[in-house]
């Protein structure tokens, strides 16, 4: 029963921080309106059918049945009927407003958007944020054997410098992501790409050919790939009772650095390591616990059901995270360059990057379902707000009817023309982009959908799906089972 409360918790944080970051939107919108003197029909918060309204000073207020986002329904700014119902006024005998005061109500809600993006970035460095190894280093951890990066030669250790002549900070990570090694990676466009990486001092360059797995069912296309993941400590999240992990001494929040003498940079290569071990034989394991540095050994047993070796431990999949506090204004312009390199990836005609990888409403609340589950939710979720508004804002900007930045166009054809655009001509044209967007939203929904059910939803975050069993025995004091995903 707990873990349904705790789903029910966190499914309405996810519902009241999206819809907050869609009606700030809308709100900028709606006082824009006021202050210009242009008439505001309805502000409605959701859609669907109204399960509340109110008319308040000539304006209706509403709350939907469907609980996402929200509207600002001004007839003399465009006809948009599609989306927000009939309109109340026969536009023909409003007052004419201007194409200034369109340009400014249409330009509100993307500044409403970066202010709300300015305060979450203030709060992100006041709070901080948790940032994983991957977001700290460019290192190899582990190479894919026979993949494409281990047959250019490139080994766990590496230091990379450059992919595809671009200069890399970080292995992965959203914020300014064109200083990602992934990034660079699914983003480039040649058959080859060029790595430069560092290794025992010495700068050299190798050419890796990336390689795409096969769609699987009707999912997303998978993008490119070259086989290399990020050094990382592994961390120990959970020991089993009566395993070997317990009798060497082993507790959670344990690193491993080093394997039987060999430094250790992956969870990835240690998953490996014991997994394959045979049992009865000993391993020595570097453990460092705050300041202290241990030397521990463990001999793998197989537990009662099981068929191979175990040392009994459940890995902390996220590895080591320190908090940050980034300057806010650095924050958001990170999210636009990385927002522009997104839409720069999308719209470039030989990218692998297509429209069907972004994600739609389903999508962006699962992602912040994921944010809140985690021990840092409220940080992480605070973080991602500010990449979202800035996406927001930006992408209404886009010269697309409908969107901010269609009435902005419109806006400046009718200045140029001296007059206003013909009525009947505005509503073909609202309506038809409206159909194909909302058509778009679906399609990209389609693929949002496949990613359900979330991960954890029963809270089982942090517990396997099988619990080990060992039988206690004084001769054995050995450790390890990997769980993390994906090994």
């Amino acid at each position: 029963m707990a873990d349904y409360l705790r789903v029910a918790g966190i499914l309405l944080e996810v519902l009241l921080l999206f819809n907050l970051i869609i009606i700030a939107h809308e709100l900028g919108h709606f006082l824009a309106a006021r202050w210009r003197g242009l008439v505001v029909e309805k502000f409605g918060i959701w859609f669907g059918k109204p399960i509340w309204k109110k008319t308040i000073g000539g304006v209706e207020y509403s709350l939907g049945s469907i609980p996402a986002g929200g509207f600002v329904a001004l007839p003399q700014l465009a006809p948009m009927e599609a989306v927000e119902g009939g309109s109340q006024h026969d536009r023909s005998a409003l007052p004419p407003v201007t194409a200034l005061d369109k340009i400014i109500v249409a330009v509100a809600g993307p500044v409403a958007s970066i202010s709300l993006a300015l305060v979450c970035a203030v709060l992100v460095w006041t709070v901080g944020r948790p940032v994983s190894q991957a977001e700290t280093t460019t290192v190899i951890g582990y190479v894919v054997p026979d993949g494409p990066a281990a047959q250019a030669g490139l080994k766990p250790g590496d230091k990379i410098l450059e992919v595809n002549r671009s200069p890399v900070t970080k292995f992965a990570g959203m914020g300014n992501m064109g200083q990602s090694v992934i990034w660079n990676v699914v983003r480039s466009e040649e058959p080859l790409i060029p790595v430069k990486f560092e290794r025992d001092g010495k700068v050299q360059t190798v050419e890796v050919e990336p390689v795409t797995p096969e769609r699987e069912g009707w999912g997303r296309r998978p993008l490119r790939q070259i086989g290399i993941l990020p050094a990382t400590t592994p961390m120990v999240a959970k020991i089993f009772p009566d395993s070997p992990a317990a009798a060497a001494g082993i507790r959670p929040r344990d690193l491993i650095t080093a394997v039987d003498g060999e430094p250790l940079l992956s969870l990835a290569s240690l998953s490996i390591f014991l997994n394959t071990h045979p049992a009865g034989e000993p391993i020595d394991l570097t453990v460092q616990r705050g300041d202290e540095t241990l030397q521990l050994a463990v001999t793998p047993v197989v537990p009662e059901g099981e068929d191979k070796p175990r040392v009994g431990i459940l890995w902390d999949d996220r590895g080591v995270t320190v908090l940050e506090h980034p300057n806010p204004i650095q924050l958001v312009i990170g999210s636009v360059r990385t927002m522009v390199d997104t839409l720069s990836a999308v719209f470039s005609p030989r990218s692998d990057i297509k429209a069907e990888h972004l994600s739609g409403p389903v999508g962006i609340m699962r992602i912040y379902y994921l944010l809140f589950e985690s021990p840092d939710g409220w940080r992480l979720a605070l973080w991602f707000s500010v990449v979202l508004n800035v996406n927001l804002a930006l992408l209404n900007l886009l010269p697309i009817p409908v969107l901010d930045g269609g009435h902005i166009t419109l806006a400046i054809i009718e200045a140029i023309r001296r007059k206003p655009i013909n009525v009947r001509v505005l509503e073909v044209v609202q309506s038809g982009f409206a159909f194909l967007i909302i058509g778009y939203m679906l399609y990209i929904t389609f693929f949002d959908v496949q990613d359900l059910p979330w991960r954890g939803w029963r809270g089982e975050t942090e517990e396997p799906q099988v619990e080990l069993k060992f039988v206690p025995s004084p001769d054995q004091t050995g450790a390890g089972e990997s769980a993390a995903p994906g090994m």
